[in-house]
């Protein structure tokens, strides 16, 4: 990674990674305080925008187009958004992108406080939200490399998911109290407001303690590099196929989890939120784990994506409340297993001049997905019941967990080792017989 003009008087990374040891760094101090208000709004408004169109047309359909909308944009233009993300300053990219991010939220807010909201309002702004969203994800995300350097990437991923799931566990509770008290336009509000503080952050920040990465420069063809460095790479293309199945078959949660509290247990919005606090619950420990090993292997990816499936098929047919609350705690901390383990390990593997478009491709996948399973599985939601819907949704994640497991250790050239006997591991990979492994992945299997 090449450093810019004053980057040398930034202090060195420490070399000794903790649970937060990334917060020692001023300039990710002030990206975290940021990131916990805005995300704290974006839950608020993620849960009185999928309630209010659940009020409005009394569909799981419905709710499945919101997101679809939110996070078609993705999927439509992502791997543009990377593209600018390597070639433009990100601290000022995401002074602009913070900025009319709070504009949607202050424009819904208005509509619905005055009472002149209607759901096509909702799926407009929703849509122009990700139109925001593909250049902002990656920029933000590639942004941490720069705020912290390569020894503590990992960490600072890591306390990125456990920030977000920490607005999560309080977003959703506040937001059921407004929506219940006084309707879901001050939870639009409250979102709209909160960019004040990441975009402050960013204004604070000493930009000559920045990693300054390699921008890009202007240049035909620098879609196709991504995707060629990305072809090339196994370690980068499975985490990134499997992330892509998880993302559109395995997250539909705003679907299920108001179709379980409106049709299964006959509940109002703070069940919802409630659900949706339990789900973060789970995920924070996730990320708080994450954060404490400091690596990332791509065996613990694929086993944390094999619980996550086996334990949503468990959620969808758990027989009383409490027990589908308990699955879904576990749900969330191993859904965050994923997606941590898997952004870290395709950051750290790849080189900085493209790790904008990689990353894009990566939120591509990932995000860009619900506009497929969203309405996909809100129409099977609606036509066969929740249970049924995320039977298969987990039924899916494990089938492509056990399948990039499979192609992952082909690529290392290992097998399956089963020992049965006291002692010893019981599953573990080794190098097949007859040979070494065809190809050594950076992040280890």
């Amino acid at each position: 990674m090449s450093t810019g003009p004053g980057a040398d008087s930034a202090p060195a990374p420490s070399t000794t990674t903790t649970m937060f040891s990334s917060l020692r760094i001023r300039n990710y101090r002030f990206f975290a305080i940021g990131a916990l208000v805005s995300n704290t709004g974006t839950w608020m408004q993620r849960i009185a925008q999928d309630w209010l169109v659940l009020t409005l047309t009394g569909s799981a359909s419905a709710v499945g187009i919101t997101i679809a909308l939110q996070f078609l944009p993705m999927l439509l233009f992502g791997l543009y958004g990377g593209v600018l993300a390597d070639r433009l300053p990100k601290r000022r990219l995401l002074l602009v992108t913070q900025s009319a991010m709070a504009v949607t939220g202050l424009v819904l807010a208005a509509l619905t406080i005055t009472g002149r909201v209607e759901v096509w309002h909702v799926y407009l702004t929703a849509f122009a939200l990700g139109l925001v969203t593909v250049v902002d994800n990656p920029a933000r995300q590639t942004f941490v490399s720069e705020l912290v350097g390569p020894d503590q990437l990992a960490n600072a991923v890591s306390l990125n998911s456990a920030n977000f799931q920490s607005a999560r566990l309080v977003g959703p509770a506040v937001a059921g109290v407004l929506i219940t008290a006084v309707g879901s336009g001050y939870a639009f509000l409250f979102n709209g407001l909160s960019f004040l503080a990441p975009i402050a952050a960013l204004l604070l920040m000493r930009p000559a303690e920045l990693h300054h990465a390699e921008r890009a420069p202007r240049g035909k063809g620098q879609l196709r590099e991504g995707l060629r460095y990305v072809s090339a790479h196994p370690e980068l293309i499975w985490p990134i196929v499997l992330i892509g199945f998880i993302g559109t078959f395995g997250f539909n949660f705003p679907i299920w989890l108001t179709a379980f509290v409106h049709d299964v247990y006959d509940a109002g919005a703070s069940t919802y939120g409630l659900l949706n606090a339990l789900m973060a619950a789970g995920s924070l420990v996730g990320a708080l784990l994450a954060a404490r090993r400091g690596t990332s292997r791509l065996r613990i990816l694929v086993g944390a994506a094999v619980l996550f499936g086996i334990l949503e098929i468990v959620a969808a047919f758990a027989p009383a409340f409490w027990v589908f609350a308990l699955a879904m705690v576990l749900v969330g901390m191993f859904g965050l297993t994923v997606n941590v383990t898997a952004n870290s390990s395709i950051q750290t593997a790849t080189d900085p001049a493209v790790r904008g478009r990689v990353m894009s491709l990566f939120m591509m996948v990932f995000v860009g997905g619900t506009p497929l399973g969203g309405p996909l599985f809100g129409w099977i939601t609606d036509a066969y019941g929740p249970r049924v819907g995320l039977a298969l949704g987990g039924a899916i994640s494990l089938a492509a967990a056990l399948g990039v497991g499979a192609m992952l250790a082909r690529a290392g050239g290992l097998r399956l080792k089963v020992d049965l006997r006291r002692g010893h591991k019981h599953l573990e990979f080794v190098p097949k017989r007859g040979g070494q492994p065809v190809k050594r992945l950076p992040t280890a299997v």
